[in-house]
């Protein structure tokens, strides 16, 4: 076997053996940001340059469209051109184009764009509430069935404890009538094309013997989220043969509500015992701080261990923050990504703040239209959310001369707004939650504006949501969205039980998963981890925090601005008495205790141990207010130990 250096040129040990095994099955256990795609591409390469397998032969599957082009533009930086990189679907659908007419004398139907529009006239024609529920929901809960290619015939049968988004009997009708008009229409939709190849190949084994003739090897990506069908499609490419490569992350399963199972990876070494497994374990993304907090959720990850390990330099300790409630938790991340942009030259397009679901995103939003930060949302912002756009449209239609408050009552009230609902469905959390904003809005703005001026609304609507730009600004996102992403800061606000593991009516998250979301959550962080949970109310820190090791500390409820920090990952004598005589500086200056010095620029006093005045100015975060005020106290500290 022929080895080229310069093809495996910058791979560490782990890398490197992964891309030298050209040949059998493969399974590449990537952990976070340890360079999967670096490393499959440059297996890809030398598989090429080795002389086992001719580019023609080789097919690699991806997830996106993006992921499949990022695989060919890197393949060809190491001169190697005429890899088939594809998802699922296109790859299925290039095959069906190419043999489906020969081989069945048929022609192949066109393929739906979306599936809401067939969905939609049965979904009016649901009974209250559920009529109202998003369609993304319900074309979910479709894809989900047939992802695991379960037809409405077997629908109830199999769907085990899966909780639909409406009741069971009631999606059934809604997936048999789906299913109908489509094949009126003629027509397929994306899980369709998956299903009519692996019946093509199994009706004519010719079919799928021009497959394998024309692709020898496979590497297939994420393969933690693959699903049955889409597996049961990779077994008739594969065959009886085995140079397959697998490359994933069990840890990172996030997605099963599509149908997606890391059972896929996990069974890898059962299928093939003689198959080679290598682990990346040395991430290129975060500091050894924040992967001190993401592998101790390791050991309850279950699956294939893996470790983190930095090659980036130490930064800053992450920090975990119980605050009193929800004004006093945006009023901490406001500050401090003030902070990251002013004082450590943190771009805001670099500063990421992620929650569980969407409805989350609207007093964030307001939060920071009102500091005047910019923000961008990545799944949909608050005014272009189903509700409130379905709002806005109706009541510019149909205001009659109402006062704005009565105006939104009844446009609500006939978009099914139900104060007493707890939905199932994410989606309808969300809508639920935006509806009743809305509601509040028009009180809050009448409460102020004496004149109901309708356009007037709309205009302050605009203004205190007005400061989202395109691409620019924090992003605002989701765990499931933040994936694949990764951003200087995360803040991880909100870290309360019922949120993560996220509870809603009926619907209760699977613990596991919640915790990789949460696992998934903590690796987007290069350098800087805020984690915030307000106690206000009835509300428990989430249970994860436990397993972090945190302490949560109650906050002192004099205002709503007093935090108490929980520092994670780091402590010593010296360490907890810098922070013993911190609590109390700050109690008698009557100021939160992040205001006297933050708990990194603790960490590095006490690391330092500085013996005088000029070694304490050299330190970030001690400037020259601060070492007039504090100075002799804190060298005070330090001497005694």
């Amino acid at each position: 076997m022929r080895v080229r250096e310069d093809v495996l040129a910058g791979l560490n040990d782990a890398q490197r053996e992964a891309a030298l095994a050209v040949r059998g099955p493969v399974a590449i256990l990537a952990g976070a940001g340890t360079g999967k795609t670096t490393t499959i591409t440059h297996r890809i390469a030398h598989q090429v340059e080795s002389g086992a397998f001719p580019a023609s032969q080789i097919l690699a599957v991806t997830f996106t469209d993006k992921a499949a082009g990022e695989l060919k533009k890197r393949l060809a930086a190491l001169g190697v051109a005429g890899v088939e990189a594809r998802t699922f679907h296109s790859a299925a659908l290039a095959q069906l184009s190419r043999l489906w007419s020969s081989h069945t004398s048929e022609s192949l139907p066109d393929v739906l764009d979306h599936k809401a529009p067939l969905i939609a006239s049965l979904a009016n024609a649901l009974p209250p509430p559920h009529k109202f529920l998003p369609r993304r929901e319900l074309a979910g809960e479709i894809e989900w069935a047939k992802n695991r290619m379960i037809p409405p015939a077997r629908y109830l049968a199999e769907r085990g404890d899966h909780e639909p988004p409406i009741p069971a009997e009631l999606m059934l009708r809604i997936y048999e009538g789906y299913e109908r008009r489509k094949g009126t229409m003629g027509r397929l939709d994306f899980e369709d094309m998956l299903a009519l190849a692996l019946r093509l190949f199994d009706a004519h084994p010719d079919a799928v013997h021009e497959v394998r003739a024309r692709f020898h090897a496979f590497t297939v990506d994420e393969f933690q989220d693959v699903n049955p069908l889409q597996a049961a499609l990779l077994d008739r490419w594969l065959g009886e043969r085995d140079d397959l490569c697998v490359v994933g992350d069990d840890y990172q399963t996030i997605y099963t509500f599509t149908g997606a199972s890391p059972e896929h990876l996990l069974g890898f070494v059962r299928r093939f015992p003689q198959a080679k497994v290598v682990r990346l374990e040395e991430n290129y993304r975060s500091s050894p701080e924040v992967l001190d907090v993401a592998n101790r959720l390791a050991p309850r990850l279950g699956g294939f261990r893996k470790t983190l390990r930095a090659t980036r330099p130490s930064g800053p300790v992450p920090v975990a923050r119980a605050v009193p409630d929800e004004t006093a938790e945006f009023g901490a991340i406001i500050q401090a990504i003030r902070r990251l942009r002013d004082e450590e030259a943190v771009p805001l397009e670099e500063i990421a703040v992620l929650y569980r679901i969407n409805a989350r995103s609207e007093p964030l939003e307001e939060a920071f239209a009102d500091a005047g930060i910019p923000y961008q949302v990545r799944d949909g912002a608050f005014l272009r959310r189903p509700g409130p756009r379905a709002v806005l449209q109706r009541l510019k239609r149909s205001a009659d001369g109402r006062s704005i408050v009565e105006a939104i009552a009844r446009v609500t009230d006939l978009l099914g707004y139900d104060p007493d609902a707890s939905p199932d469905a994410d989606e309808e959390v969300t809508r639920q939650s935006d509806l009743s904003r809305m509601r509040s809005l028009a009180s809050e703005f009448v409460s102020v504006h004496p004149h109901d001026d309708l356009a007037a609304f709309v205009a302050e609507l605009a203004r205190r949501f007005s400061t989202e730009h395109s691409a620019r600004g924090v992003n605002l996102l989701t765990y499931h969205r933040a994936k694949g992403l990764e951003f200087e800061a995360v803040f991880l606000p909100r870290l309360v039980d019922g949120e993560l593991p996220f509870r809603s009516g009926r619907a209760k998250a699977d613990p596991e998963e919640e915790r990789r979301l949460l696992y998934v959550g903590i690796t987007r962080a290069r350098r800087y981890l805020f984690l915030t949970w307000p106690t206000d109310g009835r509300a428990r820190p989430s249970p994860f925090l436990d397993e972090l090791e945190l302490a949560p500390s109650q906050p002192s409820r004099r205002s709503a601005t007093s935090v108490r920090a929980v520092t994670v990952g780091r402590g010593g004598p010296l360490f907890d008495r810098l922070r013993e005589w911190r609590r109390k500086r700050a109690q008698t200056d009557g100021v939160p205790a992040y205001v006297v010095f933050h708990d990194r620029t603790l960490a590095e006093i006490a690391e330092r141990k500085p013996r005088d005045w000029a070694d304490l100015a050299a330190i970030a975060g001690v400037g020259p207010t601060k070492l007039e005020r504090y100075a002799d106290e804190v060298l005070a500290v330090v001497a005694a130990i």
